[in-house]
C-alpha cells in the first residue's frame, strides 16, 4: 500500500463567518504529483497554506509524514518544517537579496552549517532550478516573472525537502516557459522522489505533470483520480473543466 505523506481529515477552515471547507478530506501519496483544482474562491491556496500551519484550521487535521502539524512546537515544528519546501505563487522572494541570498535563508536554521558550504549549496540549488550561474548574483527586480519562479523553487529545495508545495507554478508564464517548467518539476521529482503538492488551473500542467487531481468544489474535496477518470466525472462544474473549451482529449498513450 503506497504511503501517505500528507492526510487532512474532516478540515474545516474560516474566516469570521465565511466557511472556506467544510470536512475537507484529502490525501498526498509519497512520490506523487498531485494537482489540486477548482473555481475562483474554492479555497486552493488557503488549503496549501493550512496544510504547512500558516492557517489554523477551525476543525480537522493535518498529518504531514506522520506528524499532526497544530499539535507540534518549537524544535519538533521546526525540525518537520525542514521536511517541505514551498514556491509561492510570486515567488516571494525577499527585494533586498541576491538570488543565492535568497535561496540561503532557510539553510541558516541548520545548525554547524559553515558560511562556504551554504553559499556552494545555494548555488547548486539554483542551478538543479534550471537557473544560469549569472542568476545567482542578480536581485529580484532584475529576474523575469519565469525567472522569479525558478528562484522561488531553488529556495523550496534549500532543505533537501521530501516533499514540495507549488501555489501555480506556471502561471503568468508563455506556453514556451511553462512546458520547460512542468518538465523540471516531473524532473525533479523523479530525480529526487518528492511528492508534489500543486495548486493550478492549468489545464496542461495537469497532463504534462499530474498523477491525480483533486477537485475542490462545494467546500470540500469533490473528487480525486487521474485525468482519465476526471473525463467521466458526472459534475457540471468538472465536466465544464474538463471537457470545456481550453480542454484536450487525454494521451493515448498515457491511458
Amino acid at each position: 500500500m503506497t504511503e501517505n505523506v500528507i492526510e487532512v481529515r474532516g478540515l474545516t477552515t474560516r474566516f469570521g463567518s465565511h466557511v472556506v471547507h467544510e470536512a475537507l478530506d484529502l490525501d498526498l501519496r509519497r512520490g506523487e504529483i498531485l494537482g489540486v483544482v477548482g473555481g475562483s474562491g474554492t479555497g486552493k491556496s488557503v488549503l496549501l497554506r493550512t496544510i504547512v500551519g500558516l492557517i489554523r484550521p477551525a476543525k480537522g487535521s493535518v498529518r504531514v509524514l506522520g506528524q499532526d502539524v497544530s499539535a507540534l512546537s518549537g524544535q519538533a515544528r521546526e525540525s518537520l518544517e525542514r521536511r517541505w519546501g514551498v514556491m509561492f505563487q510570486d515567488g516571494a522572494l525577499f527585494s533586498a537579496l541576491s538570488v543565492q541570498e535568497n535561496v540561503e535563508v532557510p539553510m541558516r536554521s541548520v545548525p554547524n552549517l559553515a558560511p562556504d558550504q551554504r553559499q556552494s549549496l545555494a548555488q547548486l540549488k539554483v542551478s538543479m532550478a534550471g537557473l544560469p550561474w549569472s542568476a545567482n548574483d542578480k536581485y529580484p527586480a532584475e529576474l523575469s516573472g519565469g525567472m522569479k519562479k525558478r528562484a522561488g523553487l531553488a529556495r523550496a529545495l534549500a532543505l533537501d525537502p521530501e516533499i514540495v508545495f507549488l501555489d501555480e507554478p506556471t502561471a503568468g508564464l508563455d506556453p514556451i516557459g511553462a512546458d520547460a517548467f512542468d518538465r523540471l518539476i516531473v524532473g525533479l521529482r523523479d530525480a529526487l522522489n518528492l511528492s508534489v503538492f500543486l495548486v493550478t488551473h492549468d489545464l496542461d500542467t495537469l497532463h504534462a505533470c499530474c498523477d491525480r487531481v483533486a477537485v475542490l468544489a462545494e467546500r470540500k474535496v469533490l473528487t480525486t483520480g487521474t485525468m482519465a477518470e476526471m473525463l467521466d466525472v458526472d459534475h457540471p462544474w468538472v465536466h465544464e473543466y474538463f471537457h470545456g473549451p481550453r480542454a484536450r482529449a487525454p494521451d493515448k498513450g498515457k491511458e
